[in-house]
């Protein structure tokens, strides 16, 4: 059996945690700054005591541990270690604080806790010959959120001396305490291996391609590299990827895997696929991981001991409520996970994260893994290791634009204006924030001057910079220091409805949290302000600086235009990572763009799966004697709309018919209607909500007994993770080649290609574009039995470069130049609809 790896941080915080929730005393309501303080004094002692060394990385392992017959290996990172010939050496642990340092004062024991472990950790591996060890913990204040290395009041520091015994003894005990956990899991992992190892695949014979992708996850995971698959429709991408993890898993190649998706029925599905292996006798605890706001029972959201009873003494009785959970469930669904959080009186959120410790599947979102504040820190710290995990990436053509925005940053210039406006008092913090958020407004309108045509969109009101503006992020520093100091001072203000970024985790597809309400706007525009440093913090050659007028608003954005080696480095964390989606054109293209490697002795891998359907059931037509480029718009809407009459009027049925923007959109559902009043429509609306798009799907009945035609959005929210089966749709138009709106942003990114070698416009606006095509044009056949008919239309179909772009299950494809000819080839095939 694999070694059990486990934190220093993990195990001391398991074992000697209690207390309350209280989001005001985050570690992460400071990090950027914290980060900033650690590196400040780790500097000074550096100058200070020529024998210190920083981030001093520690590990022991350990056989048979706490009598359960296990072996574990410990590991960490100490922040300081002094080793002077003829002392002790000091280990230094290094806690910052927007607090004063009594409020810390229940958190003492597991800080000292763990600064003892790495001291017995340091004396067992590294100095055989002391008897002893100084413990020092150092308390760094930090009220506004910034630190001055030469303020010395802000420092706060104890030290201990504990001998080797004394040390061996607190790391035997708390093994001993932890021993019922690490019983609990390595019997656990033994039944969970031996049920994987008899695990059969639950269908009784695997669908045209399925087998080919099961054994390519199969052997990626196993071989340590990463894979690029493009499944069609109909594969069966979710079990598909699970199971061959499975099995990987039970044969010790790893220890979890993540299961990520931005979609609700993706989600779905992957719970249905671990239900089914369930049913076949697995043994695995699967656990879905949902917003906060989602598994919140209170309204308002607030997590203060005075506020939630379940905060007020969560960590005193998390623990029963775990060991009860884990003894008796496999499946933590949501429904599961509520109904023991509501018994035992604990947040439910926490309680699903630390449950997520003890799981082998995690279901969720993209963000749990690779946004860099929300991602599940317990698992991707940086202190030790990676972890032995693998991550299947479903529908991972979204997850390029995902990611881009993940680590990209705007302000909004009317944030600051309407808070300085806002608020009220004389107070030396409020005029110290008004004073910050003046000088930040001073700096938009300065920026706002500078732009060209007026400062105003689309007219050119836009320029980018290589370089970020250093003295606008010093002014944004000010702001978020001083909106620190004004939430400390203002009861009012500590209003802890945001979460620290752990626990910030959204799914994709669902609305937002309300706004925050106005005496928590300082704590919001904090939030936003820290994105925005943290950002900057990392930027480089991949990014621009984009300064933009619209609607009488200034937005500063750092844009990311190449995440490829964020990716990589988050793809470090894993042993292995499965990308897979039915479009993910042209796979090197994704691969590069999300971190895969293409070159060395290893490569990393790329799979493109026929489609399991017939073609002969998919009537394939493209109408290339249209040209749908902007200049041409107006023209191409009355042989749009033909065109379009032509496909739903052979046979009554549903269909959809997609366009490249709102406005085009429009304007030919318009001019269709004008031709065929006597055809029901609906129409796509912007910012639809979830019980509008449901009422609008609903209208999608079998057998109807009209034709339907719904008029959509390329790239929206129905071309995409709708599943329409059979007569609930049996043909759909895409009008264009998808390409994105002509902007500073696609530009930029087109540029940057280029300057690399790439044929930037493909980059940016070519392969973007076709997905989305590829993504609609997949809405009709949804399974074996469907029948149906897709027509592109645009001129550009036609050319070598789009024609490179079709899946090879296109191969009947036909192109036709006229109406007449459209005609014809519909008229060759009658289209009869389904029982």
């Amino acid at each position: 059996m694999p070694k059990r790896r486990f934190a220093v941080r993990e195990l001391v915080e398991w074992v000697l945690r209690g207390g309350n929730i209280d989001s005001r005393y985050s570690d992460g309501s400071a990090m950027l700054e914290g980060a900033r303080a650690h590196r400040a004094l780790q500097k000074a002692a550096l100058a200070a005591e020529p024998a210190y060394e920083k981030e001093v990385s520690l590990s022991l392992d350990l056989e048979g541990a706490a009598g359960v017959g296990e072996d574990v290996a410990v590991f960490g990172r100490a922040d300081g270690v002094i080793r002077a010939e003829g002392s002790p050496p000091l280990i230094e642990e290094i806690k910052t604080s927007v607090h004063p340092p009594e409020t810390l004062a229940e958190h003492e024991a597991e800080h000292l806790g763990q600064a003892k472990c790495y001291a017995h950790m340091l004396l067992q591996t590294q100095e055989p010959a002391a008897e002893a060890a100084v413990i020092r913990l150092t308390y760094v204040y930090l009220p506004d959120g910034t630190f001055d290395p030469a303020d010395q009041s802000r420092i706060t520091r104890r030290e201990w001396i504990f001998s080797r015994a004394e040390l061996a003894a607190f790391f035997a005990d708390l093994l001993e305490r932890f021993a019922v956990w690490l019983t609990l899991s390595r019997e656990w992992a033994l039944t969970r291996d031996e049920s994987l190892r008899t695990l059969a695949f639950p269908y009784p014979a695997f669908r045209p391609g399925q087998r080919a992708m099961a054994a390519a996850v199969y052997r990626t995971a196993v071989s340590g590299v990463h894979l690029y698959a493009q499944a069609p429709t109909g594969v069966g991408k979710t079990v598909s990827t699970l199971f061959p993890a499975l099995k990987a898993l039970g044969e010790g190649k790893a220890e979890k895997i993540f299961y990520l998706t931005a979609k609700t029925v993706a989600r779905a599905a992957a719970e249905h696929a671990a239900a089914q292996m369930a049913a076949e006798g697995m043994r695995c605890k699967v656990l879905t991981l949902r917003a906060k706001e989602r598994l919140c029972p209170q309204d308002p959201m607030i997590c203060t001991p005075a506020r939630c009873a379940r905060a007020n003494g969560h960590f005193d009785r998390v623990n029963a409520a775990l060991l009860e959970l884990l003894r008796q469930e496999d499946r933590l669904t949501v429904p599961v996970l509520l109904d023991y959080a509501e018994r035992h009186q604990v947040c439910p959120h926490e309680f699903a994260l630390d449950a997520a410790l003890w799981s082998d599947v995690i279901i969720g979102d993209y963000n749990h893994v690779f946004d860099p504040v929300a991602s599940l820190r317990r698992f991707f710290r940086d202190e030790g290791p990676a972890g032995r995990y693998l991550f299947l990436i479903d529908e991972a053509h979204n997850l390029l634009e995902r990611v881009r925005d993940m680590i990209s940053a705007a302000l909004r210039s009317s944030d600051f204006s309407a808070l300085a406006k806002q608020l009220r008092g004389r107070d030396p913090a409020t005029r110290r924030l008004r004073a910050a958020l003046r000088a930040v407004s001073a700096a938009f309108r300065a920026a706002r001057k500078t732009l060209p045509a007026g400062g105003t969109l689309p007219a050119g009101g836009a320029v980018a910079a290589a370089e970020p503006d250093k003295d606008f992020t010093e002014q944004v520093r000010a702001v978020s220091a001083a909106a620190r100091e004004w939430l400390r001072t203002h009861e009012n203000g500590q209003d802890p409805a945001l979460p620290p970024p752990e626990a910030t985790l959204f799914d994709a597809e669902e609305p937002a949290a309300p706004a925050p309400k106005a005496e928590a706007a300082p704590l919001a525009l904090l939030f936003v302000c820290d994105a925005y440093l943290r950002t900057a913090e990392s930027y480089d050659q991949r990014y621009r600086t984009i300064t933009e007028a619209a609607s009488g608003d200034v937005t500063r954005t750092l844009f990311c235009l190449d995440p490829s080696e964020y990716m990589r480095n988050r793809l470090a964390m894993a042993v292995s990572a499965t990308f897979f989606s039915a479009t993910l054109t042209p796979l090197p293209f994704f691969r590069e763009m999300l971190g895969g490697n293409g070159t060395g002795g290893s490569p990393d891998r790329l799979l493109a799966l026929p489609s399991p359907f017939d073609p002969a059931k998919l009537e394939l037509i493209a109408h290339t004697g249209i040209s749908t480029r902007y200049a041409a718009r107006q023209a191409s809407l009355s042989p749009i709309a033909a065109a379009v009459e032509r496909v739903v009027r052979r046979a009554a049925g549903n269909y959809l018919v997609f366009f490249p923007s709102y406005e085009y959109m429009r304007a030919g559902c318009e001019a269709f209607a004008a031709r065929c009043p006597d055809i029901a429509i609906l129409r796509q609306e912007s910012g639809m909500d979830e019980p509008a798009r449901a009422e609008f799907l609903s209208r999608f009945q079998a057998v109807p007994g009209e034709t339907l035609v719904g008029f959509c959005v390329l790239g929206g929210i129905f071309s995409e993770g709708i599943d329409l089966r059979g007569d609930r749709l049996i043909g759909c138009v895409v009008v264009g080649v998808g390409l994105p709106k002509l902007s500073l942003r696609q530009d930029l990114i087109r540029d940057y290609f280029s300057g690399l070698g790439h044929d930037g416009f493909d980059y940016a606006y070519v392969y973007p574009g076709m997905n989305k095509v590829l993504q609609a044009a997949g809405r009709v056949i949804r399974g074996e039995e469907d029948r149906g008919t897709v027509l592109l239309i645009d001129s550009r179909f036609d050319t070598a470069k789009y024609r490179a772009l079709f899946p090879a299950h296109w191969a009947q494809l036909r192109c036709v130049r006229s109406e007449a000819a459209l005609a014809e080839a519909l008229g060759k095939r009658e289209r009869k609809a389904e029982p």
